[in-house]
Order: C-alpha cells, then structure tokens, then sequence
C-alpha cells in the first residue's frame, strides 16, 4: 500500500509539472514549483478528509438513530463525530506526505493539538461566520456559500499547517 500511494503522490507532481511548464507555460523557480505541489496535495488530503467527515458523519447518524441516543442533537453529535476522526485522518496524511520536511521539525502530539485548533478555527469558527455574511447580509444561496468559503478557508487553512501546525515555533 505504501508503495502504491507513493507512487501516487509521484504522478500528482509530475503531472502538475507537465501541465504547468508544458502545457501553460509557466515558468517558476523550483522552489515555487515545490510548494504549488505541496498545495496540491493538500487539496488532494483536503476532498479525502472531506469525504471521511461525511461517510463517518452517515454512519454516526445512522447509528445515533437506530440505538434513540441523544434524539434531538443526533446530527450535531454525528458532525462532531465526523469533525473529529476527519482532522485525524488529515493530521495523518498531511504529516506524512504534504508536510513531511517538517516533520522533525516538531513533535506530533504538538502539531495534533495545532491541527485541530487550526481546522477547529477555518471549519467550525470562520465558515460560520462566512456563512452568515454570504447567505443573510449578501444573499447567496445556501447551496452556494460553502464553495465561496472553500476559497477561503482552503489556501488559509494550508497557510496554518504550514507554518503553524507543521512548524516548531522558536
């Protein structure tokens, strides 16, 4: 399996490689090109922990539900559930192939607590409030709002781990 998802992430680079500089045209130092990959596979850790937080979210629902264990929050439990084994899961594939230079750097348990205050912050704290501001004061559609706060939340989050989570402060 390791070799497989290697072998994966090498793909990823190489593709974004051949795109950028063959296909676009784009010409950036190595080292941009290094930490545009490295957004990449954020990205890539990203929609996976997004499905994890669902799938998890659907069985802790279905769960909750069938065993009539806290009726009226049962969602809110599921969520929480799903925000918690998701960031888990993230933590996991971020430290180990997105930021994996930094990783001895700082000790896990200390990047772990970072992780989920910074997914805590963009997930639960900042997407609310965008919410709000997109949906109540500017009048987008619910349906729409949530990609108008990927945007956001996605290159801020990556920002976080990078040089904040993934990175011992001095």
């Amino acid at each position: 399996m390791e070799k497989f998802l290697r072998a994966g992430w090498n793909f990823l680079e190489k593709m974004i490689y051949f795109f950028g500089v063959k296909v676009f045209r784009i010409r950036l130092l190595e080292n941009n090109w290094d930490s545009i990959i490295q957004f990449v596979k954020f990205g890539v850790v990203g929609l996976s922990n997004t499905v994890v937080s669902y799938v998890i979210y659907l069985i802790s629902l279905l769960l909750l539900q069938n065993y009539a264990l806290i009726p009226n929050f049962d969602y809110l439990v599921a969520q929480f559930i799903g925000f918690l084994i998701s960031v888990l899961w993230s933590f996991y594939w971020n430290r180990k192939y997105v930021f994996k230079a930094d990783n001895d750097q700082v000790p896990w348990p200390q990047a772990l607590l970072k992780t989920y205050i910074s997914y805590g912050f963009t997930g639960i704290f900042l997407n609310s409030i965008l919410s709000i501001l997109w949906v109540q004061m500017l009048g987008v559609s619910k349906l729409i709002a949530p990609i108008f706060n990927l945007i956001i939340s996605v290159p801020l989050n990556f920002i976080l781990n990078k040089f904040w989570a993934f990175r011992k402060g001095k």
